[in-house]
């Protein structure tokens, strides 16, 4: 299957470059000037993945990601010449499943595509043989990363199906928050633990009678009673 990209860039210079660079991995892309023709593109020709800048003329990329989360799951990357702390936390805070500082190797951002697309493309196991986590009225799909809450399909993004997995999957142990960030976010991320706060609560924001609890001064887990 050939993936289609979104790259919603203004630097020609970048554009060029990491177009090259994902073309020669078999992508096919697709480059946008402005969060509006993002827009556009996204009504006519949906992108598999969006490559997305902040600093953009008129709407931002901020906005454009928020509007993207609120109709869809689809991944997101953000690259940003922004690296400070707080603007990290925010892109992720909207829905973006991971944060490149400018510059960037290229080479990093095609792993991290090549990774991101691996952790979130279904598979083609018939749905009875697959591999199933049951906790409670939890229900987790691994390989077609389907979540079901009280026998209802829920709409999650990639990290908070990667978080809900791991907890499902360590039920009643505490994970610190320099734990989730490895496991949830990669060795390679460099942002803050707060990234980690903000994702759990965007998952009670959702889940509201799922039981994740707090451990104060150490991290989280899901708190279930061992029948």
């Amino acid at each position: 299957m050939n993936y289609h990209i979104g790259i919603v860039e203004d630097d020609p210079n970048i554009q060029n470059i990491v177009s090259a660079f994902l073309k020669k991995e078999g992508f096919e892309v697709t480059i946008l000037n402005s969060a509006e023709e993002g827009l556009q593109l996204w009504s006519e020709n949906p992108p598999d993945m969006w490559i997305l800048d902040i600093m953009l003329p008129g709407m931002d990329g901020y906005e454009f990601c928020k509007k993207i989360r609120n109709e869809s799951n689809v991944p997101i990357i953000i690259i940003s010449a922004k690296d400070e702390e707080i603007d990290k936390i925010l892109g992720l805070e909207l829905g973006g499943d991971d944060y490149l500082t400018k510059p960037f190797s290229p080479r990093e951002l095609v792993a991290r595509v090549k990774r991101l697309f691996k952790r979130t493309t279904p598979s083609i196991t018939p749905h009875e043989d697959q591999e199933k986590v049951k906790v409670g009225p939890l229900v987790i799909y691994k390989n077609d990363r389907r979540l079901f809450w009280d026998g209802m399909e829920q709409d999650v993004t990639t990290k908070e199906f990667d978080m809900i997995l791991l907890f499902a999957e360590n039920v009643n142990r505490a994970f610190s928050r320099e734990e989730l960030l490895v496991k949830v976010w990669g060795e390679d991320y460099f942002g803050s633990d707060r990234a980690v706060d903000d994702l759990v609560k965007r998952i009670r924001k959702k889940f509201a009678e799922m039981p994740l609890e707090t451990v104060w001064g150490y991290g989280y887990r899901l708190r279930f009673n061992e029948e």
